[in-house]
């Protein structure tokens, strides 16, 4: 076990400079805190505060994803992780990042400093910092819809994007569309490039061609949609796959104004089932995540590696839900 003894030799300081900047005394430097911080991570050291049962401190962290309101993607998925954890009697921390504060902090660092024994990151991005450092970490980690490879100390937990992404383009060919489109988010996602490369997959498994004119990358906003819709149009689609229900909203609003109707025209489908969408009109036919059973796994995959049980990944299966964008209601079960 690493001690502070350890960690003021190697630096040539003393235990009480050490001590100061573990425990972010303000008459060290900076940098000497930064470079005791980076010493006792490299080193493997980890806090007393840490071990005891009254300081059991995770954070989850969240960047590009809105969280406040039950309608938010992000509401159910923080709400299952604390549910989950309170039960152990973990304080949890809700904290919004963005890549100013990950240039500015390093990941290992601030955990140590603030005295976490594992996070949860939700809505991070491949290009982000703080991704290129967990392929090293030793802090716990768990990731929703990113994974690290050959880390013991990292897990990804999310829905099965394959099996959703299949689920929907053979529910739109037993309903007869063989020209289907796909509006996907944004790229340097792992999840956009995973529904993108299911679509592809799964349409060719159906026998059809993947039309790259019917296939677009913009954002997991609404407004994506008044960029592609038209040309999607202009070349022929009966059916739109979206990378996620928000897309989807906008591709109804703009299919209704450029004059087709929902399903007569045009199908459409997302992914997620927020609250809204069974709301909209027509109601949405989309595929539903399970959002705060995803929080939940994201303790229990971070609980899981805190005791030193490594999980490479939790996959939750993905359920269709069926509604007026695809079919007439009175063919559907209600749910």
């Amino acid at each position: 076990m690493v001690t502070i003894k350890d960690i003021a030799n190697k630096l040539g300081i003393s235990l009480g400079t050490v001590s100061k900047g573990l425990n972010g005394a303000s008459d060290i430097s900076e940098d000497l805190r930064q470079q005791i911080l980076d010493t006792a991570v490299e080193m493997g050291y980890t806090t007393k505060k840490m071990k005891k049962e009254e300081h059991k401190k995770l954070c989850l962290f969240i960047e590009n994803m809105d969280y406040t309101k039950p309608e938010h993607f992000g509401y159910d998925i923080v709400l299952g992780f604390k549910q989950a954890a309170y039960r152990d009697k973990w304080d949890i921390t809700i904290l919004p990042v963005n890549p100013e504060f990950q240039q500015k902090e390093k990941y290992d660092t601030y955990m140590l400093k603030n005295g976490y024994s594992g996070a949860f990151l939700v809505g991070f991005a491949l290009q982000d910092e703080w991704m290129s450092q967990l392929n090293y970490t030793t802090v716990a980690t768990a990731l929703f819809d990113n994974f690290i490879k050959k880390n013991p100390n990292v897990s990804y937990i999310g829905t099965d994007s394959f099996e959703g992404i299949d689920t929907v383009v053979e529910h739109l060919v037993n309903l007869g569309h063989h020209k289907i489109a796909f509006l996907n988010g944004s790229l340097h996602s792992m999840v956009t490039e995973h529904r993108q490369q299911a679509f592809y997959e799964s349409m060719a498994a159906h026998g059809l061609e993947a039309d790259e004119n019917l296939i677009a990358n913009g954002y997991f906003v609404p407004e994506s949609a008044k960029y592609f819709v038209p040309a999607f149009l202009k070349n022929g689609v009966t059916a739109i796959v979206c990378g996620n229900d928000l897309i989807a909203y906008g591709v109804i609003k703009e299919c209704t104004r450029l004059g087709y109707r929902i399903p007569e025209d045009i199908s459409v489908v997302g992914f997620d089932d927020l609250p809204l969408s069974s709301q909209t009109t027509p109601a949405l036919t989309t595929i539903r995540q399970e959002r705060i059973e995803l929080g939940k796994c994201g303790y229990m995959a971070l609980h899981s590696l805190i005791n030193h049980v490594s999980v490479s990944k939790t996959l939750l299966r993905p359920q269709l839900i069926l509604r007026e964008s695809t079919l007439d209601y009175k063919d559907i079960s209600h749910e």
